[in-house]
């Protein structure tokens, strides 16, 4: 099956081709520092990772670039509130998002352009607009005109007809700098310095970029005219991302992205999420509750990404649950594995070879579907339920019917797809699930352990505990280690 995706361009979905064979070019609209990260940004932050993820297991190099926001009036006011400046408020919920996205096991991007650092490609491309006649200074302030790019509103549907002044929510429509616009529709490109704020200088005097802009630039600079996927929130479509299209392709003339991808908005038991309301919830804040940094992705991943979601107690419990069977099944190789005979329960995700090619297949056909995730949770989920009743089995009869390559191939299937969607076993919970005396092959230590095991069951014999001594045979035969005894009383070993 082919990748298809909905594109917010088109209204449709397409089938998934690539500007350059085997590569994919993807920017996300990252976040405006001033503030922790909320529930909102997580939902787009693990959609986004998941797309990427899954990308890559799919063979594509996928170069992936994030940007932040650090000039924006609500940093300054942060600031101001603060008694700080914007470079102290930006870097402070810089290093607040990457140790909350560390905790939801978001992959970092290839790049984390800022603002700040790309003030050289803003005024740039600030000149190429005002001599291609899409741009003009007022007082200090440089402006969009928004009637001279025909298909304005093509993103979102919108005729100027309908719109509204200020609908950017960034404007309020009684600000004095409507007056500079020769269209109250116009947006700001270049904003004049104003006492006490930072400014940089410019052909039109001090000042610093306008929101949309900032992106603009930023996607040009790292990633060319054209990309393959824009990627966002689905609040940003409108005016963020159609401002983002009139200022690019007015000076390019080609294509901003090919495949605009817009994630749901996330609702808090019904409502909008809002600090006015109360029910404003950051990640930190979820995660140290505590929840399960698992539990908060399946949440996410239990709904279609363009849909909207809502967090509610039942939905993260559901989750959680969700995530309790999950791991069970992560857990059982590292449990059981080697005690069947499997030589390893090393994994390597990106390899596709010996495993469930059914399961993959029907994984692969649901994601191939505009990234349909629920549907393959419900693949894993299954695989999961199968493994984790394999593991009763073994712990009540000591045996199962179903043979050890299969539940290896199983297991192994389970951890590669799951790792797809960013959902693992943390390291000090894989050490804590190996049995006592298990031996893997090719560990640093593995000599250390058999030589251990063999005098335990040395001691064994000399107290003529002959269960115990045979229990040690058998455990290491089990992970293909033969024991051979010598008549002058040492025991040698080699591994099968």
């Amino acid at each position: 099956m082919t990748l298809t995706v909905y594109n917010t361009l088109t209204r449709r979905e397409e089938p998934f081709h690539t500007l350059n064979p085997g590569q994919v070019r993807m920017y996300y609209c990252g976040v405006t520092v001033y503030d922790y990260c909320h529930l909102g940004h997580a939902r787009a932050c693990i959609v986004w990772d998941v797309v990427r993820r899954y990308l890559q297991w799919q063979g594509y190099e996928v170069r992936f670039v994030q940007n932040f926001t650090d000039i924006d009036d609500k940093i300054l006011n942060r600031a101001r509130q603060e008694g700080s400046t914007m470079e102290v408020v930006a870097e402070k919920y810089i290093a607040a998002y990457f140790e909350d996205m560390s905790r939801l096991n978001i992959q970092e991007a290839d790049e984390y352009p800022r603002a700040t650092h790309t003030l050289d490609g803003i005024k740039r491309l600030i000149h190429e607009l005002e001599q291609k006649g899409f741009a003009y200074p007022a007082d200090g302030d440089v402006y969009y005109p928004v009637r001279n790019f025909a298909q304005y509103g093509k993103l979102s549907g919108r005729k100027l007809a309908d719109m509204q002044a200020g609908a950017s929510g960034r404007v309020e429509e009684n600000d004095p700098e409507v007056a500079k616009k020769h269209d109250p529709f116009d947006f700001a490109l270049w904003k004049g310095a104003k006492p006490g704020e930072p400014a940089w200088e410019s052909p039109w005097g001090e000042g610093r970029p306008g929101w949309h802009i900032e992106c603009s630039a930023m996607v040009r600079d790292r990633l060319g005219d054209t990309i393959d996927i824009h990627a966002g929130g689905a609040d940003l479509i409108f005016p963020h991302h159609e401002n983002e299209i009139a200022q690019s392709e007015a000076v390019t003339g080609k294509p901003l992205a090919n495949y605009w991808l817009h994630n749901g908005m996330v609702t808090v038991n019904g409502e909008k999420m809002s600090k006015s309301l109360g029910n404003f919830i950051t990640i930190r804040e979820l995660l140290d509750r505590p929840t399960e940094p698992m539990a908060v992705r399946i949440f996410v991943l239990m709904a279609q990404y363009r849909k909207p979601i809502d967090f509610t107690k039942e939905a993260i419990a559901a989750a959680t649950n969700g995530w309790k069977t999950l791991q069970e099944g992560l857990q059982f190789g590292y449990q059981y594995g080697l005690q069947l005979g499997w030589q390893s329960t090393e994994v390597d995700n990106h390899r596709r070879d010996g495993l469930d090619e059914d399961v993959i297949q029907r994984f692969a056909t649901a994601m191939d579907s505009d990234f349909n995730s629920s549907s393959g949770l419900a693949v894993l989920f299954e695989l999961a339920k199968e493994l984790r009743r394999e593991g009763n089995i073994l712990v009540h009869q000591g045996k199962t019917a179903t043979p050890s390559a299969v539940m290896e191939k199983q297991w192994r299937t389970l951890v590669s797809l799951s790792a797809i969607f960013g959902l693992c076993l943390d390291a000090e919970s894989i050490a804590g699930l190996k049995p006592e005396g298990v031996v893997e092959a090719g560990s640093n230590n593995e000599s250390e352990l058999v030589e251990s095991l063999i005098a335990q069951r040395q001691e064994a014999r000399k107290v003529k505990n002959f269960a115990e001594s045979d229990r040690i045979r058998d455990l290491l035969k089990q992970q293909g280690i033969t024991l051979i005894d010598q008549s002058d009383g040492t025991t040698r070993w080699h591994r099968n």
